[in-house]
């Protein structure tokens, strides 16, 4: 017993050993890869190119989009678990796996291209030390060393981080020593060039090549599943990192337009160095920086990938998630260094880092941009669940987003509008595979918020039922194989923007038959009918569904008809008052006749059947209880892709051409399909029956009050084919 606690216990103790607090997990490899290839390498060239106060102006821009941006996950930090991935698992629990993962691969696909430019930084340093040595080859063998080590092991990495934040405090201690005066400086002090002439491009192509120096944040973020307590970590680390790399990147502007003049900006990218107290320091610096951020993009990104691996939202998701028994996704490390390796020769190719580094900026705008909304959405929508320990302003995350898709186009406009078609298109497809995540996300709450807004727009102005006018369809039903038997009628009925509810009605006995309701009311979803069910125990099913009538009719998307199958079990005179009573809760009726034995047959012919519309014959807004019966006929003809046919039986021979006109001009006027006939019967109504062609279909009406249901059955077995019959609601307009 003693040897398996003992065995239990040191596991624990393995586990706790991978995670990390806020300086190693978070500080340390956002301030060094922040502090990395753009400060050493372009700064300067900035500065050149736009002049201290242009300069200043980029700086502070592009941290306006960090600041606001790390606020935001700060923020989403202390409400939720952070858990693997980062920027993936805030943005996931938010606003699904869907959305979540269409930014998410971007974003996976810039930290892994990021490993490249950080590896070209290196190479231009060390090319610094050593000019003789072939570019290529320096390139490709420290990507190669870069990715060994980050395969080997994640502690690995974070203790060679250390020794490099020790180095590039050396450096930049070595350059505040290179601002005093000294024999090599003497002469060499500049007026600062406020307002540069950008000859390299304009304010937003500098921008582009400068912002990838503050994607940063990212590294730390990304790393959230290893840290002991990310809801601290995250927001104290990440805003530590922020506002001190700001602090030194304006300093180290202001100096290197002192000490450099402006063709030497532009021409040299080893200023910094060749103006600091000491220039070996600087130089190991920035090999130092630049290896580390690169060792920190590869130790990222693989995260990103594990994390989609293990919610199942990429093929191949379980090669993916897997991990060693180090904890290491070994597989998800192996696809990052192939990204890496192609994103190398590809840079290799166009010309180096600043072919690469606008590449990687709209990626992480794009993910910025996310996060940013994610947190905006969260305070608009006011939910409960939203309570961070953390809060901020909503205009924080409000200048987050603006400011991430205006710069995004003002730096790139194609290749914005490529980067956001990218993330749709991935959305559309992780939509498609109905990815079921462990986690509740918000948007529910903000489809509700919308609706909520919606109805509330629509109580302040006049009503206009005709116009707006859909069938939403309330079937009550004692078990689920009676709706089962209506469904092809319902489906036909409701498609596309009407709705199902299905009130399934039990005794305190016979539960069981209505509880698979649910599941077959997901089969109307899976159709696109929106489908909803509602359990309510009645021992008497009129009665019942008069309660539920009246309890729905006060609902803000209350059902307009009541579906009935013909029960023989029911009694005709309560059947009859139940769809009397529709009425009074502003409700239409079908009452559906099936055929025992052959349904709804081949799904084509529609026969409907009005009454005489003398002696005027002239139409108005309404036509006498049959609006619904039209509207119900033409829903039936799109969805069959069928015929209709227009059925009037008239007593008197000289009145035929009349109804002929009248329905002809019925059928253009309610916009009828083209296919429509228009059929008279001068032999009265029971002959007329017996002498109509064929229908798979019958619709009739029936009466406003007191309905004759003994009317009904001789109708049904008169047609030899299923029926419905159809009482309006005065809501419908076949007209309108």
């Amino acid at each position: 017993m003693r040897s398996l606690i003992a065995r239990i216990g040191n596991r624990s103790s393995s586990e706790d050993a991978r995670k990390y607090g806020t300086f190693p997990g978070v500080f340390v490899p956002t301030i060094l890869t922040i502090l990395g290839a753009i400060m050493y390498l372009r700064l300067g060239w900035v500065v050149g190119n736009a002049g201290l106060l242009g300069a200043i102006a980029i700086i502070l821009l592009a941290h306006v989009i960090t600041v606001s941006t790390g606020l935001s996950v700060s923020s989403m930090a202390t409400n939720i678990r952070v858990g693997a991935g980062g920027a993936f698992s805030i943005i996931s629990q938010s606003l699904g796996l869907e959305v979540g993962g269409s930014v998410s691969v971007p974003l996976f696909l810039a930290q892994a291209i990021s490993t490249a430019l950080y590896i070209f930084a290196f190479a231009e340093g060390w090319r610094g030390i050593f000019p003789d040595h072939p570019g290529p080859l320096v390139v490709f063998l420290s990507l190669f060393v870069v990715f060994v080590i980050a395969y080997i092991s994640a502690s690995l990495t974070f203790r060679i981080q250390f020794a490099i934040l020790a180095i590039v405090i050396f450096s930049l201690v070595s350059i505040l020593l290179g601002s005093f005066p000294s024999e090599r400086q003497e002469g060499m002090v500049y007026t600062p060039v406020l307002i540069g002439s950008f000859p390299d491009g304009s304010f937003w192509d500098i921008f582009a090549v400068f912002f990838p120096a503050v994607t940063g944040i990212m590294a730390g973020i990304s790393l959230s599943g290893m840290l002991k307590n990310a809801r601290r970590s995250l927001p104290l680390g990440t805003m530590s990192a922020i506002f001190l790399a700001m602090f030194i990147y304006l300093a180290l502007a202001y100096w290197l337009s002192r000490v450099a003049s402006p063709l030497e900006l532009l021409n040299n990218p080893m200023v910094m160095a060749d103006h600091a107290f000491f220039r070996w320091a600087v130089l190991a610096g920035l090999l130092g920086a630049t290896f580390s951020s690169a060792l920190g993009s590869i130790l990222a990104a693989p995260r990103v990938l594990q994390a989609l691996g293990q919610q199942h939202v990429l093929p191949f998701s379980d090669f993916l998630a897997k991990v060693d028994r180090k904890g290491e996704p070994r597989n998800a490390m192996l696809i990052t260094g192939c990204v890496a390796l192609l994103a190398t020769g590809f840079g290799l190719i166009a010309g180096g880092l600043n072919a690469i580094a606008p590449l990687v900026t709209m990626f992480f705008l794009l993910a910025y941009l996310m996060l940013n909304a994610v947190v905006l959405i969260e305070q608009l929508l006011n939910l409960v669940s939203f309570r961070p320990t953390f809060s901020i302003s909503r205009l924080v995350p409000l200048i987050g987003v603006v400011g991430c898709f205006c710069v995004m186009f003002l730096v790139n406009a194609l290749f914005s509008i490529v980067s956001i078609a990218l993330a749709f298109l991935l959305y559309i497809y992780l939509n498609r595979r109905q990815l079921r995540a462990p986690w509740e996300d918000v948007r529910s709450g903000l489809f509700f918020s919308v609706a909520r807004w919606a109805v509330e727009r629509v109580g302040q102005l006049p009503p206009a039922p005709e116009r707006t006018w859909s069938p939403n369809l309330l079937a009550p039903v004692r078990s689920s194989k009676a709706l089962q038997g209506s469904y092809r009628l319902l489906w036909a009925v409701a498609a596309p923007k009407g709705s199902v509810h299905a009130l399934g009605l039990y005794s305190s006995a016979d539960r069981k038959h209505v509880e698979n309701l649910a599941s077959l009311v997901d089969t109307f979803r899976e159709d696109d009918i929106a489908g909803r069910t509602t359990l309510l125990e009645g021992e008497d099913f009129i009665n019942a569904t008069r309660v539920a009538m009246e309890v729905l009719s006060s609902v803000v998307f209350r059902p307009n008809i009541l579906f009935l199958t013909l029960l023989h079990d029911e009694k005709p005179e309560d059947l009859a008052t139940l769809l009397e009573q529709t009425s009074d809760f502003q409700m239409g009726a079908i009452l559906y006749a099936q055929h025992p034995l052959i349904g709804l047959g081949q799904e084509k012919v529609i026969n409907v059947w009005l009454r005489e519309q003398g002696p005027d014959w002239k139409l108005g807004l309404r036509i006498k209880n049959m609006d619904l019966a039209l509207l119900l006929a033409y829903q039936l003809a799109q969805n069959w892709r069928g015929r209709i046919n227009l059925c009037m039986a008239v007593e008197e021979e000289d009145t035929s051409q009349r109804a002929a006109d009248y329905l002809s001009e019925l059928s253009d006027v309610a916009r009828m399909p083209s296919k429509t006939q228009v059929l008279i019967f001068e032999d009265g109504f029971w002959n007329a029956l017996a002498h109509a062609p064929q229908a798979d279909l019958n619709i009739l009406g029936l009466q406003r009050t007191n309905p004759d249901l003994a009317f009904v059955e001789k109708t049904s077995q008169a047609v030899k084919a299923s029926c419905i019959f159809v009482r309006d609601s005065g809501d419908e307009s076949a007209l309108a």
